[in-house]
């Protein structure tokens, strides 16, 4: 679906179905310089169970116009726009690493649209290391490698090479979306005060082995949320919808179920 924002074009995947007004929906926030496509499995998956699903690529990622927004601050202002002009309320927001502070930060601000939020590999603040920042302002592609060396715990078991490198590839992608993406969640400083303001249903999804948003800090981020319970994946590393998807959806169903 391609519809206009602040006279830009911006896509969000609707798994071929549309927006059925008699369904809930379901919308899906992807991390620093990624796109809709880290959860093709996952809005097929909830498209089938009778789900209406959003997976958007934010301003200057994949199919939406540019440029990107330099705040998560500014993101959650302009999802809200997004959910006015799709006329989209009572929603489930499911948000993967920079997706979370999102997911927090919209919940901040704008909690009277929401049912239930989903937290995925994500914490209430994501420090970046700035060498990492340093690498992906200049445009290298190791700030790639880098990331998804602390990133995926199975990256060498990817037939045909990993996924993240192929949505990440030039170094205009890596200078002008990732580098951006990163310097928003390592600016983000909301989280804490946000996170107790929060009292929505709310699931935590955590890798045993997640080297990006280490186990502890996920589960620090759980306990500050009043209404919420935690399911760590063994064997996950941060990349869990893609390491780990068939779990992931099931305990993702099962809470939006109870």
């Amino acid at each position: 679906m391609i519809f206009q924002i602040d006279n830009k074009s911006i896509y969000a995947s609707d798994a071929g179905q549309g927006i059925d007004s008699d369904k809930e929906t379901i919308v899906f926030l992807h991390g620093s310089g990624l796109t809709h496509i880290v959860w093709s499995l996952t809005e097929q998956f909830f498209s089938n169970k009778n789900f209406n699903v959003l997976s958007i690529d934010l301003p200057g990622h994949g199919n939406s116009d540019g440029p990107c927004l330099d705040s998560i601050e500014k993101i959650a202002d302009w999802l809200e726009k997004v959910f006015s002009k799709l006329n989209l309320n009572n929603l489930v927001l499911v948000g993967h690493s920079q997706g979370c502070l999102e997911v927090l930060e919209y919940a901040y601000k704008y909690k009277n649209k929401l049912k239930k939020l989903v937290f995925i590999g994500g914490s209430n603040k994501m420090p970046v290391h700035s060498d990492l920042i340093e690498l992906a302002e200049n445009g290298d592609s190791d700030a790639v490698k880098l990331m998804m060396k602390w990133g995926y715990e199975g990256s060498k078991k990817f037939i045909g090479g990993n996924p993240i490198e192929k949505i990440i590839q030039s170094p205009r992608d890596i200078s002008e979306i990732l580098a951006v993406d990163l310097k928003a969640c390592n600016n983000y400083l909301n989280g804490f005060e946000a996170s107790k303001t929060i009292n929505l249903p709310s699931l935590f999804i955590l890798g045993e082995l997640d080297k990006m948003v280490n186990l502890e800090a996920g589960k620090k981020f759980s306990n500050l949320i009043k209404n919420s319970t935690t399911h760590v994946i063994s064997g996950s590393g941060h990349m869990i919808m893609i390491e780990k998807a068939f779990e992931m959806r099931e305990k993702i169903f099962e809470f939006l179920k109870s």
